[in-house]
């Protein structure tokens, strides 16, 4: 249960000058990215602009990247909440439309204990027991670490399948590693720490990079799995300015400006997050130019 790949795209949310979704160019870009190294696409995460969207828009996004993308690449659904209800109820509607999989982020701004957090995955789990489920642990924007020893609980659960670990905590990725059956999969949250985590038994990568530079991160994972640690770390020290470029602001402000920069008519982000200023224009157009992207 739960095969996702190597390679998964936190994909943006296009969209119009008005303010609305571009259904369009979701479906547009979808197709491009499962042509071009995405093994799985993460829609409606922190990338997609879940915070902002209705239940009504991640929906339709669901429905039309199925579409796009369909016998190419598979879909994870952003379903989490900071309400076990409200989690529930989008896991189980984001199951009949036909998405593969479901991301479960750690309740964000109230701050649950071990023990809720435990409880919430549980839940949600057993109401969608044919979905496999991945958790996301990103503390940096919950306010709160899912624990390796709850990670490790969670894990005896048929349908949690793995985890998007972006703690940045190696040691944690590491502990989680080893209280963990080798088919419980980590996915790297971080695209700088794809390399590293991959020594300690990751499967892949969540990635935001993999808008611009998908089959590159494939190239960087099967080199490494095929024991070519050189090459795969030559990958690795290539892309690395872009993938610290990508969080010179808030995510996904540089990913979208990128994109944009690169011809694609995705629009801006939605307020509270604003667009790119001239500085990180800059330097974001000079790491593109460098890696001949532009």
């Amino acid at each position: 249960m739960g095969e996702f790949g190597r390679v998964l795209t936190a994909m943006i949310t296009p969209f119009k000058a008005d303010g609305s979704v571009n259904y369009d160019v979701a479906a547009e870009l979808a197709a491009h990215l499962a042509n071009n190294g995405t093994d799985t696409l993460v829609v409606c995460g922190t990338t997609g602009e879940s915070p902002t969207l209705s239940w009504e828009e991640e929906y339709q996004l669901f429905v039309e990247v199925l579409q796009a993308v369909a016998g190419k690449a598979k879909v994870i659904a952003g379903c989490g909440s900071n309400s076990t209800k409200e989690a529930i109820a989008a896991t189980e509607k984001a199951a009949k439309i036909g998405v593969h999989g479901s991301l479960q982020v750690v309740p964000y701004y109230n701050k649950p204990p071990q023990a809720g957090l435990y409880q919430h995955f549980q839940a949600i789990a057993q109401a969608c027991p044919e979905l496999p489920l991945l958790l996301y642990n990103v503390p940096g924007r919950t306010g709160q670490n899912l624990s390796p020893d709850t990670v490790a609980r969670l894990a005896q659960i048929n349908n949690i399948v793995g985890i998007k670990e972006a703690s940045g905590n190696l040691d944690q990725a590491s502990e989680i590693r080893r209280l963990t059956s080798k088919k419980f999969q980590i996915y790297s949250g971080d695209d700088s720490l794809t390399l590293p985590l991959l020594a300690i038994g990751a499967k892949g990568v969540v990635s935001v990079a993999s808008h611009l530079v998908g089959n590159q991160l494939q190239q960087m994972i099967q080199a490494f799995i095929a024991g070519k640690i050189e090459i795969a770390s030559e990958i690795h020290l290539q892309l690395f300015p872009l993938f610290k470029a990508l969080f010179l602001t808030t995510n996904p402000i540089p990913v979208k400006k990128a994109l944009i920069l690169k011809g694609w008519k995705v629009g801006s982000t939605r307020l509270p997050l604003y667009e790119a200023d001239s500085d990180v224009s800059d330097k974001l157009e000079t790491v593109l130019a460098e890696l001949h992207l532009i």
